[in-house]
């Protein structure tokens, strides 16, 4: 049986309205009760899912786990102690901000804490602030702001997603010292050299004692592929990226908005468990 589900939170568990529906909520409390771990992996800071963990009964447990920032943090739910972080240093981020003020892009920069974003619409502000602690920084002509912060990862925001493909095709000499990749069809991510979820997946499955094998990873974007092709099963939700699902062993019925977290965890884990 599969001892380890990481799971991608936006477009994937959670729905479009920001609701997790109760078909994934009673599917994840059964693995659960079964001694399976179930650990978010998302893009966002570990501070800024804490309703989630309410939600899902995990938040402070001990031996519980979260892998975020793209695997750039992997900690441990009780009083959120961190167990490895890897961020862009600090030369790198300022190369980085002062390369997106020439495209049109947001620009976020995300510390611990909190995410700024440089160049916000209104739209990528109102999407931004139901999802983490945000501060516009249009007055910031750099980041020596920020100097001594550790920064985990910087993104371009852009509702374009060819332009985005148009930009990093640009930067890539810039970027090759980074590991790239892009999520919620508004977003090129841009992280440490070597930093992803599929890493942040095995880092933290080997720390268990848990087999590459004994996992399965959950996701609908390209910032999830890491994991899924990572993970001893790697399920790509019916709403996934098109050109992503060829990749994917298996594709859920339902979209993120119908349970598909729910559907991947009745037939690989709770099925088994009958049988």
């Amino acid at each position: 049986m599969y001892k380890l589900i990481a799971c991608d939170l936006d477009e994937t568990l959670i729905s479009d309205d920001s609701t997790i529906c109760e078909r994934n909520r009673e599917a994840i409390k059964k693995a659960l009760s079964l001694g399976v771990k179930f650990v978010p992996a998302t893009g966002r800071g570990y501070v800024a899912i804490a309703n989630i963990l309410r939600e899902l009964n995990l938040y402070n447990k001990a031996d519980e786990y979260v892998i975020s920032f793209n695997g750039g943090c992997i900690s441990e739910n009780k009083d959120n102690q961190i167990l490895k972080f890897t961020g862009i240093p600090f030369k790198k981020a300022e190369e980085l901000f002062n390369i997106g003020k020439n495209f049109d892009v947001c620009i976020h920069v995300y510390t611990k804490e909190k995410v700024y974003l440089y160049h916000a619409s209104d739209d990528e502000f109102d999407y931004m602030k139901v999802r983490h602690p945000v501060e516009k920084i249009d007055d910031q002509t750099d980041l020596s702001f920020l100097k001594g912060e550790k920064i985990a990862k910087m993104i371009y925001g852009n509702q374009n997603m060819n332009y985005l493909h148009e930009v990093a095709d640009k930067i890539k000499n810039e970027t090759a010292d980074l590991d790239v990749s892009y999520s919620s069809n508004r977003f090129l991510e841009l992280n440490h050299a070597g930093i992803n979820k599929g890493t942040g997946l095995i880092w933290l499955a080997d720390k268990l004692g848990i087999k590459p094998e004994e996992t399965m990873a959950l996701g609908d974007n390209w910032n999830d592929l890491s994991m899924i092709q990572a993970a001893g099963l790697g399920i790509g939700m019916q709403n996934a990226v098109p050109d992503m699902k060829k990749d994917c062993d298996f594709i859920t019925a339902a979209n993120n908005n119908q349970g598909g977290v729910g559907e991947a965890i009745e037939r690989f884990i709770l099925k088994s468990a009958k049988d």
